[in-house]
């Protein structure tokens, strides 16, 4: 590897956030490396000039489904190595929650590697829940309920059982359990051996997660029973004859937990009140210690809020540990775990690439050649020698002077006393000052507040071809942190300091901040934009949550979408689904395009009446209008820059 390959590797962080599954190749383009085979890699840009031959254009979705499969496998390897090395007597098994990406593709992926560990699903809807119940798992698989429930829905759960599947209703408020309880009197009347669905309650626990959804979990939680609630549920289980229903004990304290102790300390309060049911008598089997694995999207390896303090290894370590120490103390059966860690099985499967459509000009540029003349007013001449003396030495001083120079300039402006003219010289000489005075501050070991707020000013925006709302939701929502870099050009050293626009039409459509080893950079380091010749950038990790929380703002719809296989022999793209046209966005918010067909044609028909438009130029127009409704949301690509 080259040494600026080497450089520009790490100036991505692509060796630290990566997990061993991306990289970049000689050619200078990204690289998306099996699981299975490190020598077997996809290279990325290739995928993409393949998609644009097959008139696939960016933004589009790139699945790499190995990719799920290899996380499956590190999950399930680093709980089997736990519990042989801790001497653990129950089991482990993981359920995939549906709403992390409900994606029938990821779904299917899932079941097709996690069956293979008996792994199964979660539902928090009716709507997960009947899709749930169409799929097939394996048969000592778990499909656990979580959410709030009304008796359509644990009906429908009880149909679940009744087809054979290991279904657990998840009781979240006392109503469920009297549905749950009427429903189990209806169902044996009529079928005394009806197989019935297990039972659950979710536990509120006293200890609370970290990071941005550590609210989800402590006494406030919106989810769970209090102690109270969990003894009235085990007597009225008790006085209905159904104890041995009660099967599985449940817990969540949040999303992307970052700090290992925080998990440890939920782990032992929900160990311990697992072994005190347990001494009840309650036959309960299972521990679902609930979501919440963390994905390192920086690669820091802190407790940083996008990051995670631990790896898979450490969790598993630390979750048998825990539990089996519990358990021993208070001389109970080791329970078979469940995790629910959806976040960190599909996050890392799926990339968006999309094309820098241009540059945003904000720095004012002098468009036309220009010339200090003798009438000038004296603000400008004073920028101009400014801009004309600033050395290393100055920078500073000169620095300030401009900024007061800039406030006088539009202090005279306002009053009428100098022209357009004066002010557009005025404000390019200004921003002449301040680029040669950040490359001076640039140059040295430490450089001041001041400087890095002024590189914020200075730093290109690139306009890329996407939506945030749509396709990295969280990063507008919550400030998630998604690594995001080229595609191509790795081999050459990026020289331009830039921010993400996106396509939409709001200000909060931008990027801003980015992924680094040390902090959160306000700039992304980038290649410059060459005319007529496209620039992709990807953006990582964005296979969790991403693509379900998307919106519609200003009806960008949803991206193609492309299935890769890493082969032996290169990138197969197995399946390309196309992704949303004008008429499928605006049916969305319930618009029918015939309808709006037929009254644009109804309008132009009558300008041609009017003798306003030939009868060709009217039909000509009808054409386009209809087949525009076929074409993509987002815009045709143009690298002119």
């Amino acid at each position: 590897m080259s040494s600026i390959l080497e450089q520009t590797v790490e100036t991505y962080g692509i060796d630290n956030w990566g997990a061993g599954y991306f990289g970049a190749n000689r050619k200078g383009n990204l690289v998306v490396i099996s699981p299975d085979n490190e020598t077997i890699q996809a290279d990325v840009k290739e995928i993409i000039d393949d998609l644009q031959k097959r008139g696939v254009s960016t933004p589009v979705l790139l699945r790499f489904p190995q990719l799920l499969f290899g996380q499956i496998r590190r999950l399930q390897t680093a709980f089997k190595k736990s519990i042989k090395e801790f001497e653990y007597e129950g089991g482990h098994l993981c359920v995939y929650p549906m709403k992390v990406n409900q994606n029938r593709a990821v779904i299917e992926e899932y079941l097709r590697e996690g069956s293979r560990f008996n792994f199964g699903l979660e539902a928090g809807s009716k709507a997960e829940l009947y899709a749930a119940l169409g799929l097939e798992q394996s048969k000592d698989s778990l499909l656990v309920l979580n959410g709030f429930k009304d008796r359509d829905f644990i009906r429908l759960a009880f149909s679940g059982a009744s087809a054979g599947k290991n279904v657990v209703i998840v009781v979240e408020k006392m109503s469920e359990l009297t549905h749950t309880l009427d429903l189990i009197t209806e169902v044996t009347k009529e079928n005394p051996d009806a197989n019935l669905p297990m039972i659950g309650v979710r536990v509120k626990l006293y200890s609370k997660g970290s990071g941005k959804w550590e609210k989800s979990g402590g006494e406030a939680a919106k989810f769970g029973l209090t102690t109270t609630e969990i003894l009235e549920v085990i007597r009225q289980l008790n006085e209905a004859g159904r104890i041995d229903m009660l099967k599985l004990l449940h817990f969540h304290i949040g999303s992307q937990l970052t700090d290992i102790k925080r998990i440890k300390n939920a782990m032992k309060e929900a160990a311990r009140t697992y072994a005190k049911i347990r001494q009840m008598g309650v036959p309960v089997e299972y521990l679902d210690v609930g979501g919440g694995m963390a994905v390192d999207y920086d690669g820091s390896r802190t407790s940083f809020e996008s990051s995670a303090n631990y790896n898979a290894r450490e969790f598993a370590n630390d979750v048998i540990y825990v539990i089996k120490t519990v358990c021993d103390d208070e001389n109970v059966p080791h329970p078979t775990i469940i995790q629910e860690s959806g976040r960190y099985l599909s996050a890392y499967h799926a990339i968006l690439v999309t094309n820098i459509q241009d540059e945003i000009e904000t720095v004012v540029e002098d468009i036309t050649p220009m010339t200090i003349d003798p009438d000038d007013p004296q603000v400008v001449k004073e920028l101009a020698d400014l801009r004309e003396t600033i050395n290393a030495k100055n920078y500073r001083e000169y620095y300030h002077d401009a900024l007061e120079h800039r406030e006088e300039l539009f202090t005279m402006f306002n009053l009428g006393l100098i022209t357009l003219v004066d002010k557009g010289k005025g404000e390019v000489l200004f921003w002449d000052v301040c680029e040669k005075a950040d490359g001076y501050a640039q140059m040295k070991k430490y450089v001041s507040e001041e400087f890095d707020d002024l590189r914020k000013l200075l730093c290109a925006k690139y306009l890329a071809n996407f939506s945030v709302f749509r396709s990295m939701p969280d990063n507008w929502a919550l400030e998630q942190l998604f690594p995001i870099i080229p595609i191509h050009k790795l081999n050459k050293k990026p020289t331009e300091y830039a921010t993400l626009c996106d396509i939409t039409c709001d200000s909060d459509g931008i990027v801003d901040k980015f992924v680094d080893l040390h902090d959160v950079k306000p700039v992304l380091e980038l290649h410059k934009l060459t005319k007529n010749e496209p620039y992709y950038i990807a953006m990582m990790l964005v296979g969790a949550y991403q693509e379900v929380m998307g919106n519609n703002h200003n009806l960008f719809g949803v991206p193609h979408e492309a299935h890769i296989y890493i082969g032996e022999d290169g990138p197969i793209i197995k399946k390309v689904i196309y992704g949303a046209t004008l008429a499928d966005s605006i049916s969305q918010v319930r618009f029918d395009a015939e309808q709006l067909h037929d009254t644009f044609r109804r309008a132009i028909l009558a300008r041609i009446k009017d003798g306003k438009l030939s009868t060709k130029e009217g039909n000509d127009l009808i054409e386009y209008y209809q087949d525009q409704a076929e074409s993509y949301t987002y815009l045709a690509h143009n690298p002119s820059k």
